[in-house]
């Protein structure tokens, strides 16, 4: 299980996520290598920040389509900050093409409405939380800070993943973006702090810390609104799998059925397998 703390004060909201076990097992799920699971663990781990200021039934996709050696992630998350995903490349090698390279990332948030939102991102060689907190800003209009790693303890095990997310409130004031800036500016990577043993209160409290008093206080008070565990969650189930398969027409499932005996079907979230046979359509002829 995934861990995430949610949380607001006078001039900015936050969240902040542990994402380690999630990114554990998309490595297993897809078999990932080191690289891979880097760059997938990454989006993953953005797309549980964004998720969790969702609400409701609402779901955010995030899309990847780059010029990279992995060339396209897809993720989704949940208004709980739940992520399922999957990649194109799973065992990218070290060469001079990028892993993810240049490209777009498309936001997609489906708020059950006739259509959904749809933002681009564009991602450079800058990084994707340098391209992020530019498509905050310049696309929903929020200042933002935003921060994501996935550390290795060896080829086959993430020893960390998380990272944290602070968005400005409207008509924040400007002495509070200042201190931002300037702590930002002055801790340490996120890998550093995970590094150093601390958690996502710990890192919640850094940024809130007043670093020009002597005495130890905060910038102003916040609050943590919610704590709640998260995971890897793929809803997939074999009716799912049924409804699209009958769209084949019956003519086309009894081809198969003849030539293979069976239909056969895999979810690219989760891998897990489907088989349908004869009797299984049945009831579609009466």
């Amino acid at each position: 299980m995934g861990r995430v703390i949610r949380g607001l004060s006078k001039n900015a909201r936050f969240v902040a996520v542990d994402t380690t076990d999630i990114v554990q097992e998309a490595m297993e799920i897809h078999h990932c290598n080191l690289l891979a699971a880097d760059s997938f663990g990454r989006l993953l781990t953005v797309a549980s920040l964004m998720g969790n200021s969702l609400k409701g039934e609402d779901i955010l996709t995030l899309r990847t389509d780059t010029n990279g050696q992995i060339k396209n992630i897809l993720v989704t998350a949940d208004s709980n900050g739940n992520v399922k995903g999957y990649l194109s490349n799973n065992t990218p090698d070290v060469s001079d093409t990028p892993l993810l390279g240049e490209g777009m990332l498309k936001v997609i948030k489906d708020f059950g409405l006739k259509d959904p939102y749809i933002g681009f991102c564009q991602m450079s060689s800058h990084g994707l939380a340098y391209d992020l907190s530019g498509y905050f800003y310049t696309s929903e209009q929020i200042p933002t800070v935003i921060a994501f790693t996935v550390l290795f303890r060896d080829e086959h095990t993430v020893e960390k993943a998380g990272g944290y997310m602070m968005q400005l409130l409207p008509n924040a004031e400007e002495s509070f973006l200042e201190a931002l800036e300037q702590k930002v500016g002055a801790i340490r990577s996120i890998d550093e702090l995970f590094h150093g043993g601390m958690d996502l209160e710990d890192i919640i409290a850094l940024l809130y810390d007043d670093m020009n008093s002597e005495e130890k206080r905060v910038v102003e008070e916040y609050e943590i609104l919610e704590e709640k565990e998260i995971q890897y969650h793929c809803n997939c189930d074999r009716d799912k799998f049924y409804r699209a398969l009958i769209t084949l027409g019956k003519e086309e499932i009894d081809k198969i059925l003849q030539e293979d005996g069976k239909l056969e079907a895999e979810c690219h979230f989760c891998g897990k397998h489907y088989e349908f046979r004869e009797e299984d359509f049945k009831h579609e002829e009466n």
